[in-house]
């Protein structure tokens, strides 16, 4: 019986920590990844948005983002080319984190398996290590704790 309780109690926990925040969309730039309110607070920069309410609607370019899409997912364009905001790759900040650079990072309770992937470093507000399947893991979120 205790062996049950344990194994549950694994599991809620697992999957406690987790949990997709329903109130982040995210936008892609390039291959970059950001959330549509970051976005938002830089409309001088940007010069169109294209918005898609599903994974299945994504073009091709962005089909290795459909993952993200839950909430929806929206490409954002910047005049001429130039981003007001840092990029770093999740790779970096798992190394930040003296963490493995492999090891995969949790942004908003979604799982990048592809730390090679570039995030702008403002979503960025809040990093915390934290246990997830025995194994130390950096979960992100974008709004400060």
């Amino acid at each position: 019986m205790k062996k049950i309780l344990y194994s549950l109690f694994i599991f809620a926990s697992a999957t406690l920590f987790a949990q997709k925040n329903p109130n982040v969309k995210f936008a892609v730039s390039g291959d970059m990844i950001g959330t549509v309110a970051m976005f938002e607070s830089q409309k001088d920069f940007v010069q169109s948005t294209q918005v898609y309410k599903t994974a299945a609607s994504l073009p091709q370019k962005l089909k290795k983002f459909s993952f993200l899409a839950d909430q929806g997912l929206t490409e954002v364009k910047f005049k001429n080319n130039v981003s007001p905001f840092d990029n770093i790759s999740l790779a970096s900040f798992n190394q930040q984190s003296n963490l493995p650079k492999d090891t995969p990072v949790f942004v908003e309770g979604y799982e990048f398996k592809d730390t090679n992937m570039r995030v702008y470093s403002e979503i960025a507000q809040n990093l915390e290590v934290k246990d997830y399947n025995g194994v130390k893991t950096l979960f992100i979120t974008s709004t400060r704790k």
